[in-house]
């Protein structure tokens, strides 16, 4: 079954309905986890040129309490946080890692939507071959079940 799970997340609220969903099957696999960022602004995507932004140590700060979040519950994970295009650096992850399955949020657009703002979940999904486990988030003033 799945021995280690990369998780993509975003640093917003969609994240909490793929980590709820994580927790029981890591538990049931024993599953080793693997959280990724990828950060995609200008100052990310140069970095190199530029002192770390305030974005990206948010991003850093954000991944480190979810990592310890998480191995306080008893979960062997690492952290990932990476630039540039988040669908070539996931896979990119996941390959390197030696991940079996990508578990994702995704915020249920439609065909148009998905057109205009683009799909990271699709493209991953288009451009692996790995297992992708997709977990739509529940839409602002939704419950999640």
């Amino acid at each position: 079954m799945y021995r280690h799970i990369l998780i993509p997340l975003e640093n917003s609220p969609t994240d909490e309905t793929i980590l709820n969903h994580i927790r029981s099957l890591a538990r049931l696999t024993e599953a080793r986890l693997t959280l990724i960022h990828v950060a995609d602004g200008f100052m990310a995507r140069n970095q190199e040129r530029f002192e770390e932004s305030p974005e990206m140590q948010d991003d850093r700060s954000y991944l480190r309490r979810r990592q310890e979040e998480l191995s306080d519950e008893g979960f062997a994970v690492g952290a990932i946080l990476a630039c540039g295009d988040p669908t070539t650096e996931i896979i990119a992850a996941a390959e390197r890692e030696g991940c079996d399955l990508i578990a994702m949020s995704t915020h249920g657009h439609r065909f148009l939507s998905d057109l205009i703002l683009g799909s990271v979940a699709t493209n991953v999904r288009h451009r692996t071959t790995l297992p992708i486990l997709l977990i739509q988030a529940a839409r602002p003033g939704t419950e999640q079940k």
